[in-house]
């Protein structure tokens, strides 16, 4: 049998509006009247009503989260570092994946107004004008991995330049001057500058700057297969294979394993992400490391003081370091060369390298 909020109101021996104020803390109620209301509340086992709250509180304690994809590893870190502190919280997360369509995402975005407190939205092929048309300046919103400095909005993104620069330069410092890069989705933000940093670093070092080592890809592991097929009909091959992300990389890798070559002996494989399996394929992948489970949890310790402040929050535009993780992939102890592009910027101050956990400056 459902409780209603009559059955609690007759059992404490008060109105249902004093029931109504004592749950929802929304007018003065005396504290002695308040703690028997919650003790009958608790042994009735009472829900409150979301519907009703929500038009009492003006809040559906619901965040929706948009991601360009719900699954694989990387979706599933940051929703669980997301989860973790909304649960803390007393929120709940509504969690959608656009499927990297910017006409869905901006639709769902205009059909969640008023059904959520606040918006954590991954759309790295949006830009601030978008966002910017379809939600309105007072429902918080925190974008991740998206073109957004400057805007009403809160962000935050990760080092993606620095990340790749720094990973050309390790493989330069190995002997590397032929280095294939597998690209993401053209329209992209994260993709457009891990390539933006594959150049760069290219450029740094002398070593060879080619169109014919840019392969197309999509993020997908079978995208990463395709391209890798590609890189090994090139003449002459390159000695190493950079992966624009992870998933990228394992497909290299299982389409390396149908061949006779060994890696890293013959070719070196290396990704971005440092997904949790990266560290149990074989061989082990080097690869960027991206705190993946802190950035979703980041993401919403912003969204939730933007909440709690109001008109007096302060937006922020954040941006987290990278550091390479250095396995048996590309066969080698990391460099001391082996700077990100925000340590050299910076006078050596920024992210580190490391091989398993040992940090190497």
């Amino acid at each position: 049998m459902t409780i209603t909020i009559k059955r609690v109101a007759l059992e404490a021996g008060v109105s249902v509006a004093t029931v109504s104020r004592a749950l929802n803390d929304t007018g003065p109620v005396r504290e002695e009247v308040r703690e028997r209301v919650r003790t009958v509340a608790d042994r009735l086992r009472y829900v409150p009503h979301g519907g009703a709250r929500s038009l009492i509180t003006r809040k559906t304690n619901t965040i929706g989260v948009f991601l360009p994809d719900i699954y694989g590893e990387f979706f599933s870190e940051v929703i669980r570092g997301m989860d973790g502190v909304s649960r803390h919280r007393g929120y709940h997360l509504l969690v959608a994946g656009s499927h990297a369509d910017t006409a869905e995402i901006l639709a769902v975005m205009r059909a969640t107004r008023g059904r959520v407190d606040g918006l954590i939205v991954m759309a790295p092929d949006l830009d601030a004008d978008a966002i910017e048309r379809d939600v309105p300046p007072s429902l918080p919103l925190v974008a991740m991995n998206c073109r957004l400095l400057g805007t009403h909005f809160d962000s935050i993104s990760i080092d993606n330049y620095g990340g790749a620069y720094a990973m050309v330069r390790h493989l330069a410092g190995l002997g590397h001057i032929r280095i294939a890069f597998l690209k993401g989705p053209e329209r992209n933000f994260e993709s457009s500058e891990r390539l933006r940093g594959y150049r760069d670093a290219l450029r740094a070092v002398g070593a060879v700057i080619s169109a014919d080592l840019e392969i197309p890809g999509d993020f997908t592991e079978e995208s990463g297969y395709r391209a890798a097929q590609v890189v090994l009909a090139r003449r002459p091959r390159p000695t190493a294979i950079f992966a624009g992300n992870d998933g990228m990389a394992l497909g290299v890798l299982a389409a390396l394993a149908e061949t006779d070559l060994r890696i890293p002996r013959d070719i070196a494989v290396v990704g971005f992400d440092d997904i949790p399996v990266a560290r149990y394929v074989a061989p082990p992948l080097s690869t960027v490391h991206v705190p993946i489970a802190e950035l979703g949890a980041r993401a919403m310790e912003r969204l939730l003081l933007a909440l709690e402040r109001g008109a007096d929050h302060e937006r922020r535009h954040e941006v987290l370091p990278t550091t390479l993780r250095v396995r048996g992939s590309c066969g080698s102890q990391a460099s001391p060369v082996s700077l990100t592009a925000s340590q050299e910027a910076n006078n050596g101050q920024g992210s580190s390298i490391s091989r398993e956990g040992r940090k190497v400056k």
